[in-house]
């Protein structure tokens, strides 16, 4: 009985830890990055490769840290920063919810007007049948298996059509390769943004906290859980450099996208016609869907332990995109500037979390099962940790007159 049963487990758990990668990776490409993306390329043209650079750079430090710790110990990083500090986990709550909160406005938001680019759909109308199709994932009794299969089709699907838009527009890849790290001019707002959109707020815990729900957890599974977040990087980063050479071939073309209420959508049209729109909203939706989908889960499981009963964990997380929904119907904000404005928040809390777990990774190794923290891995932490401090710090010295 044991020998019938085994293979389903272990497929099981495989499931969940694939879905586990792509949930980081479409969590950290969904409609903020591709929106943050198109403007910062209008803006800065190939020098805009230097940002992307550093946000990944950024990202490795990070979720390499994030899943050893998260994973090693066990424990959500809500529940490590009660452990650490009383009452600090609770703070880290509120940041992250309240982060993915304005995150997953925007996301509906971003999958309106993927549904607009795609179908001709009113963007509000697409934005609420995207969320029903999201409350619609976490109404089912096997949700978590629904979650991981969706986020792994839908982000194979996303890189592919990208790599298609970034080949037909035809980007001068010298010149972006040259920028990459001798960039013509560097903008910290736009680097913290970034950040803040692609790993900042909860995308910084999506993938371990999903990994920790797969069954992967304590000091044994370190290796595992490690070459599971390098993968996870890699497809997060391919997916954030094919984009960015998809907008790059048309700027490079000389199509201006300033003051469009569309212009990723523009973009794409402009490489690939009325195709390229038409696959620009696929993309734009399977991006904001799978990001509704993950920032409701990440959110939710800051307000959960792994002892909490399945079913109030999906009530809470449909409450949650219900939420979302209802603000964005509501509100007069126009979603390129919620997506703006959600990368950069994100950015600024990124620091605070990360601070506690590196904490642990160096002096709690009680909270670690006595394993032995790699001192390397604990370096580049703190390189990162250091890196998103000065960002933060530039971004708030250049708006501080603005308040």
């Amino acid at each position: 009985m044991t020998e019938d049963t085994a293979p389903p487990a272990k497929a099981s758990t495989r499931s969940a830890l694939l879905g586990a990668m792509f949930l980081m990776a479409t969590s950290a490409i969904g409609p903020g990055f591709i929106t943050q993306t198109t403007q910062f390329t209008a803006q800065l043209g190939a020098a805009f490769a230097f940002a992307i650079l550093v946000s990944i750079l950024v990202d490795v430090a990070i979720q390499l840290n994030v899943w050893r710790v998260v994973g090693v110990s066990g424990m959500r990083a809500h529940q490590l920063a009660n452990r650490v500090a009383p009452g600090a986990g609770w703070l880290l709550t509120v940041l992250v919810v309240i982060g993915g909160l304005v995150f997953n406005i925007a996301n509906v938001a971003g999958a309106g007007l993927g549904v607009n680019a795609m179908l001709g759909l009113d963007a509000k109308v697409g934005g609420a049948l995207s969320a029903l199709l999201a409350i619609a994932i976490f109404a089912i009794r096997r949700a978590g298996a629904a979650l991981d299969r969706i986020v792994v089709v839908l982000g194979v699907l996303m890189i592919g059509l990208t790599a298609y838009v970034a080949i037909v527009s035809g980007p001068p890849v010298g010149e972006a390769l040259r920028q990459t790290v001798l960039p013509d001019q560097v903008s910290w707002l736009v680097i913290t943004t970034l950040i803040g959109g692609t790993v900042g707020g909860y995308i910084t815990y999506a993938g371990a906290h999903r990994m920790l729900d797969s069954g992967l957890s304590g000091p044994e599974h370190a290796g595992q859980v490690a070459r599971s977040s390098v993968q996870g990087i890699l497809v997060t980063a391919v997916m954030r450099v094919l984009l960015f050479l998809a907008i790059l071939g048309v700027v490079a073309g000389g199509v201006n996208l300033a003051g469009s209420d569309n212009p990723t959508a523009t973009a794409f049209e402009a490489a690939a016609g009325e195709v390229g729109l038409r696959l620009f909203g696929l993309i734009l939706w399977a991006a904001a869907i799978t990001s509704v989908i993950g920032a409701a889960y990440t959110s939710v499981s800051f307000l959960t332990t792994r002892e909490t009963p399945q079913r109030t964990t999906n009530l809470l997380t449909i409450g949650f995109i219900v939420l979302s929904t209802a603000v964005f119907l509501v509100a007069g904000t126009t979603p390129v500037t919620l997506l703006i404005f959600a990368g950069a928040f994100n950015g600024l809390i990124l620091p605070i979390g990360f601070t506690i777990l590196l904490w642990v990774a160096w002096r709690r190794q009680d909270l670690l099962g006595g394993y032995r923290y790699p001192r390397w891995l604990l370096a580049l932490g703190v390189a990162g940790w250091l890196v998103t401090l000065f960002i933060g710090y530039q971004f708030v010295a250049a708006n501080l007159g603005k308040l």
